[in-house]
């Protein structure tokens, strides 16, 4: 599957972004999906995920403040961001997965101000 991520920018402190990832050529309801990102100096770290089922799961660091959701109608997922920090500044990736089958998304770059 293919993976294309939209919808990151510069936002101040407190403000809400929300990102979106596309997928095209799978069986996008099939695939577990998730969202990491990589801050300069960082590895690259597990944002949130949603499985099929839509159980989803967070990190302790954004928990209450992201959402993941998915629309396999539209074979896209998305990840809402509310009370952002300037701590949250990275490059966002979406991540799907089935069984050994893994693709990422070529990310997008969220910047937020204080």
């Amino acid at each position: 599957v293919q993976l294309q991520a939209s919808g990151g920018g510069l936002v101040q402190a407190g403000g809400s972004l929300r990102l979106s990832c596309a997928a095209s050529g799978g069986l996008f309801s099939a695939y577990g999906m998730a969202w990491y990102r990589q801050a300069p100096g960082s590895q690259r770290e597990m944002v949130a995920t949603i499985a099929r089922d839509t159980t989803t799961n967070y990190s302790d660091s954004v928990k209450g403040r992201f959402t993941i959701s998915r629309d396999n109608a539209k074979n896209t997922v998305y990840l809402l961001m509310n009370s952002l920090k300037p701590e949250d500044t990275a490059v966002y990736y979406c991540n799907a997965q089935l069984l050994h089958l893994i693709s990422w998304g070529q990310g997008t770059l969220v910047t937020v101000s204080s």
